[in-house]
C-alpha cells in the first residue's frame, strides 16, 4: 500500500498546489475518514476517505498536458517578487494550477510542457529524454570545449552563467547525446545540442566555464515532443499519437496514472 502525505495526495487529485493544500487542512477544511484533521504531517494512502469542505477527493485517472511556446521574457512561476510577466498572465487562466516540466529561465524560449498531474510531470523532469536546443554564444567553439562536449565536464566551482541568487555551486555534466555546429560569424557561433539533463541553468553553465556567454537559448524538443511551427505565447495540446507514447513512457517507468 502506498503511503503519501496528504498535501501530496490532494494536490496530485484536485485543483490546489500543496500549499494550498496545507492551509486547508490547517483551516480543518479537510476531513480523513470522517474526522476533521489538521495534522500536516499525516500520510494516507488512496483505501483512506479524504472530503475538503464535505466533497469526497477521488483519485484523478486521467490528465492533460499542454505544449508551450515560451517567449523571453517570461518567468516560469505563479508569481514573481520582481513584478516580472510569467508563463501564467499569457496563458488561459483554465492552466493556472498546471505545473511545468522544468523550468526554461527568464532569458530562454521555446518548448515548455505542463501538464495537470504532478507524477507525471514528476516523471518527465526527472527522466532521461532527450532534450534538443538551439544555442547561439559568444565566441568560437574551442577544442577543450569540444572534449567537454564529447566526454563530459565535472566543475567544483559551476557559478559562472548561474543564476545570482543560486545555491548550486558544482555540478557535472554528461556528455552531449550530439552536437551540430552551423559556423560563425560576427564573434557569435550558432549550435544545435542534444543533452539528456534537466540541470538548473545547464547549458549556460556549461558554456559560461569556457568565457562563452549564451545569448540566445531555445529549446524546440522534449522526448518524443517537438516545437514544430507552434508560434511563440502559444499553446497546443498533445496529439493522440503524443499522449500514446506517453502513456508507454509512464508504462516503462512505473507511473501508473
Amino acid at each position: 500500500m502506498e503511503l503519501m502525505r496528504l498535501n501530496k495526495f490532494i494536490s496530485h487529485n484536485t485543483k490546489y498546489s500543496r500549499r494550498e493544500a496545507d492551509k486547508l487542512i490547517q483551516e480543518g477544511k479537510v476531513r480523513l475518514n470522517g474526522k476533521t484533521h489538521t495534522d500536516l504531517s499525516a500520510k494516507v494512502s488512496y483505501d483512506d476517505t479524504i472530503e475538503i469542505n464535505n466533497v469526497k477527493v477521488f483519485q484523478k485517472k486521467e490528465f492533460t498536458v499542454i505544449v508551450y511556446n515560451k517567449p523571453k521574457g517570461e518567468i516560469v512561476s505563479k508569481k514573481d517578487d520582481r513584478g516580472r510577466k510569467t508563463i501564467y498572465d499569457t496563458l488561459s487562466k483554465r492552466f493556472v494550477h498546471f505545473t511545468s516540466v522544468g523550468r526554461l529561465d527568464y532569458a530562454s524560449e521555446g518548448l515548455l510542457l505542463l501538464t495537470d498531474a504532478a507524477p507525471v510531470a514528476s516523471a518527465l523532469m526527472n527522466s532521461d529524454l532527450e532534450r534538443v536546443y538551439y544555442v547561439k554564444i559568444k565566441g568560437d567553439v574551442s577544442n577543450t570545449m569540444l572534449d567537454a562536449m564529447q566526454n563530459g565536464l565535472n566543475l567544483s566551482d559551476a557559478s559562472k552563467g548561474a543564476h545570482s541568487h543560486s545555491k548550486i555551486k558544482s555540478m557535472s555534466f554528461a556528455p552531449f547525446l550530439s552536437y551540430q555546429i552551423f559556423g560563425s560569424s560576427g564573434g557569435y557561433t550558432k549550435l544545435k545540442v542534444m543533452i539528456n539533463e534537466g540541470k538548473n541553468r545547464e547549458l549556460r553553465r556549461f558554456f559560461a566555464h569556457f568565457d562563452a556567454e549564451v545569448v540566445e537559448l531555445k529549446r524546440v524538443s522534449y522526448g518524443i515532443v517537438d516545437l514544430g511551427t507552434l508560434k511563440s505565447g502559444k499553446h497546443r495540446f498533445l496529439t493522440n499519437s503524443e499522449y500514446d507514447k506517453l502513456r508507454d513512457f509512464l508504462k516503462e517507468n512505473k507511473v501508473y496514472y
